[in-house]
C-alpha cells in the first residue's frame, strides 16, 4: 500500500502557531502525514510554548532553535538548518504560513530543493517595500505551487503579478481558530479580573512591526499617544520582547502605573479575552486587525497602510500611522461602523485546505 502524502510544515512565530493548530488537525484527519518543524524564531515562553499548550498543537518533530538575530542572519541560519531536515524527511510538499523570516526560509528551501510549496495566507500586499514582511510575501508567493488566499483582494493581487495557477480563495484560518476558541477564552481567562478591567471600558494596544520599533521617532510617537490616552481610561499593552528591548535602548518605557498597563506577552486565550472585551484596539499587527474585525471591536492601525484593506473599506479599521496627534484624533473620534460583511470565510477553512493538498 502506498504511503500517504507527507507534508513538512514550517512554523516559527505566534500567528503561525495559531493557524497550524487547526490545519495540522485537519491534515491528519484527512490521512496526510505531517512533520512539524519549529524554527525557533519566537522562542520566549509567552511567544511560543504557551501557544502549543493552549491550542493543543502537536509537539514539533523538529525544533531548529534559531533564536533572534538580524533579518539576514536569522533567515540564513534557518536555510542552513532546514536543508538537512528536508533531506532526511523527504516530504512531498512543504507548507508555510504568512510573511515571516520562517516563511521565506521554508519557501527558499522548497525552491532550491525542488519540492512543491504551499503558502497559507498568499496574495497579501501592503505595497510598502520598506517592510521586510512585504518582500517575504512576494518572494514566497512566486515560489509557491499552491496559494491559499484569505480574500478576493489577495486573489486579485496575485493575478496582477501574473500568478493564477494553483490559486484558491479559501478564507482565513486564523478567524476559524478565533471562533472556536473565543468561548473557551471567556470561560477560562482571568485576565480582566487580574487587571481590574471591565468589558468595553479599556483600550488594547500592540506594537511589534519593525517599521515602528526600528524607527525611534515612530515608536516614541506611538508610546506617547498611548500614555496620553491612558490619562482618560485604561490602556493595556502586552509588549513584544523585542519592542521592550528597543524601548529600553531608546530611553526606557513610558511612566507606568494607574491606567497604563504594560504587560509581558500574554497567551492566546488571554489575548482573545482582551480583544473581545476592549472598547477600541490600536495595533500594527495584521492578525489583530482581523481579530478586532471579527469581534466587532473598532480598530486603529498604527501604520500608514495595511494588507487588510477590506477592514478599512467597511469602516471598522482606521489608518493612523505613528503620529502622536493622528493617533489621538483617531482614538477620540466617535465611530459608528456599519454592519460587518463576512470577509474571512465560512468556518471550514482548514478542511478546504486539507482537501486541496490531497489532490
Amino acid at each position: 500500500m502506498p504511503q500517504a502524502m507527507k507534508i513538512l510544515t514550517v512554523v516559527g512565530a505566534r500567528p503561525q502557531f495559531v493557524k497550524a493548530a487547526l490545519l495540522s488537525r485537519a491534515l491528519r484527519a484527512a490521512g496526510l502525514r505531517e512533520c512539524l518543524v519549529h524554527t525557533g524564531q519566537h522562542y520566549d515562553f509567552h511567544m511560543s510554548e504557551v501557544f502549543f499548550r493552549e491550542l493543543e498543537i502537536p509537539a514539533p518533530e523538529v525544533n531548529l532553535e534559531i533564536g533572534s538575530g538580524s533579518h539576514g542572519e536569522q533567515t540564513g541560519r534557518m536555510l542552513i538548518a532546514l536543508e538537512p531536515v528536508v533531506r532526511e524527511q523527504k516530504p512531498d510538499m512543504i507548507l508555510v504560513y504568512g510573511d515571516t523570516n520562517s516563511t521565506l526560509a521554508g519557501a527558499l528551501t522548497a525552491a532550491k530543493m525542488r519540492i512543491p510549496l504551499a503558502h497559507v495566507e498568499a496574495g497579501l500586499r501592503s505595497f510598502n517595500r520598506a517592510m521586510p514582511e512585504e518582500h517575504n510575501r512576494v518572494l514566497t508567493d512566486h515560489c509557491s505551487d499552491l496559494l491559499f488566499c484569505p480574500t478576493q483582494t489577495a486573489v486579485e493581487n496575485l493575478a496582477r503579478e501574473g500568478i493564477t495557477k494553483g490559486v484558491h480563495r479559501t478564507g482565513d484560518l486564523m478567524i476559524d481558530v478565533l471562533r472556536k476558541m473565543a468561548p473557551v477564552a471567556r470561560a477560562n481567562s482571568t485576565m480582566l479580573s487580574s487587571l481590574g478591567l471591565q468589558p468595553g471600558r479599556f483600550l488594547l494596544a500592540t506594537v511589534h512591526r519593525a517599521e515602528n520599533t526600528d524607527a525611534p521617532a515612530r515608536l516614541a510617537g506611538i508610546m506617547a499617544a498611548l500614555a496620553e490616552l491612558a490619562t482618560a481610561e485604561p490602556v493595556v499593552v502586552p509588549l513584544h520582547p523585542r519592542t521592550r528591548k528597543l524601548l529600553a535602548a531608546q530611553g526606557g518605557l513610558p511612566p507606568q502605573g494607574g491606567n497604563l498597563k504594560i504587560l509581558e506577552p500574554v497567551g492566546y486565550l488571554d489575548m482573545l479575552m482582551l480583544e473581545q472585551s476592549a472598547r477600541l484596539i490600536l495595533t500594527d499587527s495584521g492578525g489583530v486587525q482581523k481579530e478586532a474585525y471579527d469581534f466587532g471591536v473598532p480598530c486603529i492601525t498604527l501604520r500608514d497602510e495595511t494588507e487588510w484593506v477590506e477592514t478599512v473599506a467597511t469602516g471598522w479599521n482606521v489608518l493612523a500611522g505613528a503620529d502622536f496627534a493622528g493617533i489621538l484624533t483617531a482614538a477620540r473620534t466617535p465611530v459608528s461602523p456599519p454592519p460587518r460583511p463576512p470577509l474571512f470565510g465560512t468556518g471550514h477553512v482548514a478542511e478546504a485546505m486539507a482537501s486541496l493538498l490531497r489532490q
